[in-house]
């Protein structure tokens, strides 16, 4: 057989790609839904928090419950982002799985497009399940088109974040990913009003959230309310934009590096 057979032999046909991107995202989904470690921290925290301080804390005239689906929308979609990215990626390089899927005719862009899509369905979940909670336990009462941009937002904005988680699953080991994804994800959330609204926070913290990229989504969560800080959107955007490409620049270069060393 000749090297040109061989070569259109072991690349794969329009039709294996797309079960190649059907099958990597189906196994991604089955493998983190049997994980616990992973299904905690990034569903039942948010939930559980909500339930605690949207449900359970009186605010007077205060819409806490509509107010706290928001952030905590934000703050657990931030979590899978960081979670399915930095700690799944850092955990599959420390095991070899890299290595073996990069001497395979998959494409490496398969692995990591069904990530992103995997973490786009755990966010859904997180947000339908804090909207649920508001609707039935809290009055949250919306009209569908401010849930529909809400739900939206929420989405399109965990992408930058797993862009950063990305950048983290590759920097870090299997073994210190956890531990660095915690110290990053916990205070920023924190301190960008996350937990609880913004305005109720230090002055620090106050000045120090308008350059942590989970303050930009939270409000561009809550700007769906109308209950936002009242900066605008453009701010936002163009934050958490710059945010997502420097991450993925920093995470092309560092995947780069891995298969350097992986390989030479």
């Amino acid at each position: 057989m000749s090297t040109t057979a061989v070569s259109m032999a072991a690349t794969p046909t329009r039709r294996s790609l797309l079960r190649i991107y059907w099958l990597e995202g189906k196994f991604e989904l089955f493998k983190l839904v049997r994980m616990p470690a992973y299904i905690v921290p990034t569903i039942a925290f948010p939930v559980m928090f909500y339930i605690l301080f949207g449900l359970s804390l009186p605010t007077g005239d205060f819409d806490m419950a509509s107010y706290l689906i928001a952030t905590y929308g934000a703050f657990g979609v931030i979590g899978v982002a960081l979670f399915g990215f930095g700690v799944g990626v850092a955990v599959e390089r420390g095991q070899g799985w890299m290595l073996l899927k990069r001497a395979t005719p998959m494409p490496p862009l398969a692995y990591f497009t069904a990530k992103m899509a995997v973490s786009l369905v755990f966010s859904f979940v997180i947000v339908l399940l804090l909207g649920l909670l508001g609707v039935f336990f809290g009055g949250v009462r919306l009209e569908l088109a401010t849930w529909l941009i809400l739900g939206c937002t929420l989405l399109a904005g965990s992408l930058p974040f797993c862009a950063f988680g990305l950048a983290l699953g590759y920097l870090s080991g299997p073994n210190g990913a956890p531990g660095l994804v915690n110290l990053i994800y916990l205070p920023s959330a924190f301190a960008s009003g996350l937990w609880i609204p913004i305005q109720v926070l230090p002055s620090f913290f106050q000045k120090v959230a308008v350059v942590l990229p989970p303050y930009h989504l939270g409000q561009l969560a809550l700007k769906s309310l109308d209950a936002d800080a009242g900066q605008p959107v453009a701010l936002h955007v163009m934050a958490l934009t710059l945010f997502g490409i420097g991450s993925l620049l920093i995470a092309l270069i560092a995947y780069r590096r891995d298969a350097g060393k992986t390989y030479g």
